[in-house]
């Protein structure tokens, strides 16, 4: 049965069309590239206006790095109900100035800017469909936290134990980053990201008086990187590239120190847990040196777990009440929805429909986009799952 507010809230959210550019203008016009998050104040001053004007009370917890991140719950919320989850980041791959060379431009039913995509308009489908549900006096059955981070490009090093001790007290997940292709897929897995560090310790000799007396790290370092690389499989998404090397003193010289920088790709979390093993297990095969290994799985991946199934279904049975046929999608990279899914129901990609994310040609869709806030809605005010705490 088609839920009884959705034409309510689309066309509530849809009138507010010039509110919402106006938002999304402001939010890229603050640029916020992770690596310089002194940067971040405007981008915070933006939130906070938008979310305290909704009746939300602000708190920005700090990390000794100088990162700054951006947490709200209502002000009078009912204390007795469970709560649901907000999840999105402000910062961009995008250095300063890159606003100047391109800036935020509408041309038709498309809106370019650096990080409009990724995820700024996201984070505007949060405060306007908060918007809706508070103009059309709406009530939640879950009481809505947000929670928004200033680093999750560069991992969420600083802010991951916030995300995961929020997912562990909430009902469910919605992460508002950007949906999959022209389709706009919700995503429904993520795979798990690890890095790893692999330093090899050989032995200095000189290269021609004396060749037999070093054991060469770079030559070791070849039958590593081909170990490595015979742990792809691809057939079951599982990817193992070593994408930088490093080591040697001089031509005439036998390495004494070699290194791999190796990034991993795993579908589900058993896959990393074998993979992990197995990088940690590698043994050395030239006589004289031996093996530093360093790192693993730092995002779990994110699985079609039953509660996340029944949030897809919930999903796109809200979605045909808007006239949408949603679809569903793996992505190959990761974000704060392989925490939360850890913890709690998870449907991540509900942001902008659209394309370019970390591309010059970044840009999204004005119509869709207003559609997937209206879904964002609806899912805010759905009941929760059966699986909602499993």
């Amino acid at each position: 049965m088609k839920h009884g507010n959705a034409d309510r809230i689309l066309q509530y959210i849809q009138d507010q069309q010039s509110e919402l550019i106006e938002l999304l203008k402001h939010m890229v016009d603050a640029e916020t590239p992770s690596s310089t998050p002194e940067s971040h104040r405007l981008m915070i001053s933006v939130l906070t206006d938008a979310f305290t004007s909704l009746g939300f009370r602000v708190r920005k917890p700090e990390a000794n790095n100088g990162h700054v991140h951006f947490f709200a719950r209502r002000d009078k919320r009912d204390r007795a109900l469970p709560a649901q989850l907000l999840v999105g980041h402000f910062d961009t791959v995008w250095p300063l100035g890159t606003t100047a060379k391109r800036p935020f431009t509408i041309e038709g039913n498309v809106i370019r800017g650096p990080g409009v995509f990724d995820m700024k308009g996201g984070l505007t489908q949060i405060a306007f469909a908060l918007k809706a549900l508070r103009e059309l006096n709406l009530p939640m059955p879950l009481e809505p936290v947000i929670f928004i981070n200033s680093d999750e490009e560069i991992g969420s090093r600083t802010s991951t134990k916030y995300v995961r001790a929020l997912a562990r007290s909430v009902q469910r997940a919605f992460v508002l980053e950007p949906s999959m292709g022209e389709e706009g897929a919700i995503k429904t897995e993520r795979k798990g990201i690890g890095r790893f560090i692999v330093t090899v310790h050989g032995k200095a000799a000189h290269a021609g008086l004396d060749p037999e007396g070093g054991a060469s790290a770079i030559l070791e370092l070849s039958h590593v990187i081909q170990m490595l690389f015979a742990l792809n499989d691809f057939d079951k998404g599982i990817s193992v590239n070593v994408g930088t090397v490093d080591g040697g003193l001089q031509p005439n010289v036998i390495a004494p120190h070699s290194q791999a920088v190796v990034d991993v790709r795993v579908p589900t979390i058993a896959d990393g847990e074998h993979i992990e093993a197995a990088i940690h297990g590698m043994q050395p095969t030239t006589p004289g040196v031996r093996l530093t290994i360093e790192g693993g799985i730092g995002r779990p991946s994110m699985e079609q777990t039953p509660r996340n199934k029944a949030l897809w279904e919930q999903a796109k049975a809200l979605g045909r009440d808007l006239g949408l046929s949603l679809q569903q999608g793996r992505a190959g990279g990761g974000s704060d929805g392989n925490t939360t899914s850890q913890y709690t129901a998870t449907l991540d990609g509900l942001g902008p429909v659209g394309h370019g994310a970390h591309a010059e040609h970044e840009f999204l869709y004005i119509d869709k986009t207003l559609e997937r806030t209206a879904l964002l809605a609806l899912l805010l005010l759905a009941p929760p799952t059966e699986w909602g705490t499993a």
